[in-house]
């Protein structure tokens, strides 16, 4: 038995007080009050909980991301595995869960919905209707993970409708992916039973979401940053919001992940308790999953922090076990057995040339991209042609981009983008969204093609390449995440990040946002490895404006 004594802020009654937590066997006991709020002996809450996140995107192994969030007093994640689930398939998903497991920390798994997100992109695994009704039924999954095709939902596609169908007969919650998404055809996807979402970009979209029943998740990751657009909604429908991160790279876990934007809500004016309330609680509700809030029968998964403006995190308990105090982690090192799926394709400079029998220029689509969102505008400009070639516009900030598949022996998709800077080499990175075959974006040919290789070489990577340099940090699993510690993986990223700055990159986060340039589900353009693809009307296009007309 164990007894923890501060001020206890009683999120069910809104109200704080001096009292002891008694600790029994993982689970609270009992909760006794003893006064009034006591000054300097820290206050006990509820733990935070990311309402939704794909591990994989912080290039850690589950056990090594839980040693940085438990830090910042997280003690569950509601976790879609779809990025290993598109590379290994249920292999990958169950590696994820067994090693998240061994670490103690709470990670809530849901069924993939979209591997791969389509049908237009090729991965390296396939999880059908009846994969998804089999693997629920083994009773290890919470929920159905975002479900991106949202045209097939509208649509009523035969197998879309299969695996929202798996989760609702089991009373589990479905998870939305609906970017822009408005009207009749709005309704249509929250009626098929879709219950969150997280793709939102500005206030009236999500109180439309909000209004047909669906919870909206305000996003804050290291390429789509929604929370300033969308914060005063925490306000106006508190029960109906919680936070996420989606997708968050191993330098900002460390820079105070999820903490900061506890501290960031409250600065907004977020109240204390609907602040607590959206960084954790109504994701604990909505899922049902067993998170303990605080209450007398429940686990005892709670934070101790130092003041309720800074939220500085002095110990995290999860199932009674203090997990991190003062600096020291007790999350042990779990051995790593590394699991791959990845072709060594190798490309030369004209495997990456686009030729052509227009003699002096032609109009192309061209990719342009938001800083801060990963929501694409579908541009045309016109490109000179040199040598019978069409050649990128360093100086216009018009690059070319490439996505090479990485399960089979294939020939490179080619296209240009406007929006990331580079004045000179290029960036690469194999981690895609979804099926994470290889994209690279580069000021020249030379320089995109050994990038590329230098990816294809270490079987899985972030790179940065011109003609003198090639700096590759490796992914051995399944060319996803490192096999290193948060603090080496983020020494190693902000290393790329400064030789890419230097090299003229105006993103805030280059590699994390081009990492969603394949995919092929987010408005208005990307390029996957078969072609470009107009996400609007939702089918393949071609590079060049006037084809087909």
């Amino acid at each position: 038995m164990e007894k923890i004594v501060g001020n206890i802020v009683d999120l069910h009654k809104k109200r704080v007080f001096y009292g002891e937590i008694v600790v029994q066997s993982g689970v609270i006991e009992d909760i006794v009050e003893l006064g009034n709020e006591q000054f300097g002996v820290g206050y006990i809450m509820p733990g935070f909980v990311d309402s939704h996140i794909h591990i994989e995107s912080s290039m850690l192994l589950p056990s090594e991301f839980a040693k940085v969030a438990v830090r910042t007093g997280v003690v569950a994640t509601v976790s879609d595995p779809h990025e290993i689930g598109n590379v290994l398939g249920e292999e990958g998903v169950l590696y994820m869960m067994n090693n998240g497991e061994q670490s103690g920390f709470k990670f809530f798994f849901g069924v993939p919905s979209c591997v791969p997100a389509v049908s237009f992109d090729r991965s390296g695994a396939v999880l059908d209707s009846s994969d998804v009704e089999r693997m629920f039924k083994t009773g290890k999954y919470f929920f159905l993970s975002e479900m991106m095709n949202f045209p097939g939902v509208i649509a009523g596609d035969v197998e879309v409708m299969g695996k929202i169908r798996s989760a609702l007969s089991r009373g589990l919650k479905v998870d939305g992916h609906a970017p822009g998404l408005v009207g009749s055809d709005l309704e249509a996807y929250a009626a098929a039973g879709i219950t969150t979402d997280h793709e939102c970009m500005s206030l009236e979209e999500a109180e439309s979401k909000i209004k047909l029943g669906m919870k909206v998740q305000i996003r804050e990751g290291s390429a789509a940053k929604n929370f300033n657009s969308l914060i005063e909604i925490a306000k106006m429908y508190p029960d109906m919001v919680m936070l996420c991160s989606d997708d968050c790279h191993p330098d900002d876990l460390l820079d105070g992940y999820f903490v900061g934007l506890v501290r960031r809500a409250l600065s907004c004016g977020v109240s204390l308790f609907d602040t607590l309330r959206i960084a954790g609680y109504n994701a604990v509700m909505h899922y049902g999953i067993p998170v303990g809030l605080l209450r007398k029968g429940d686990d005892a998964d709670f934070i101790v922090v130092d003041d309720l403006s800074d939220f500085n995190v002095v110990s995290t308990y999860i199932k009674g076990e203090k997990v991190f105090s003062k600096g020291v982690l007790a999350i042990p090192n779990i051995g790593i057995n590394a699991i791959n799926n990845f072709v060594q394709n190798f490309i030369d400079e004209q495997d990456i040339t686009i030729s052509t029998n227009t003699l002096d220029s032609v109009e192309v689509n061209v990719i342009g991209v938001i800083d801060g969102e990963l929501y694409t505008n579908k541009e045309q400009h016109t490109l000179d042609i040199v040598d019978g070639k069409i050649a990128a516009d360093v100086d216009r900030d018009i690059l070319k981009i490439v996505v090479l598949n990485r399960y089979q022996k294939a020939k490179p998709s080619v296209g240009f983008i406007r929006g990331f800077g580079l004045k000179n080499g290029a960036i690469c990175s194999s981690v895609a969204h979804d099926a994470h075959n290889i994209v690279a974006i580069g000021a020249d040919d030379e320089s995109i093609a050994k990038v590329i290789n230098g990816v294809v070489e270490a079987k899985g990577g972030l790179a940065f390449a011109d003609k003198e340099t090639l700096k590759v940090l490796e992914l051995p699993i399944a060319g996803i995440m490192s096999d290193k510690s948060a603090e080496q993986v983020a020494e190693d990223y902000r290393e790329l990040l400064e030789i890419a700055k230097k090299s003229g990159s105006v993103m805030k986060a280059p590699f994390m946002t081009m990492a969603f340039m394949s995919l092929i589900v987010i408005p208005e353009i990307k390029l996957s490895d078969q072609g470009f693809f107009d996400v609007v009307a939702f089918k393949p296009t071609s590079l060049f404006v006037n084809e087909g007309k």
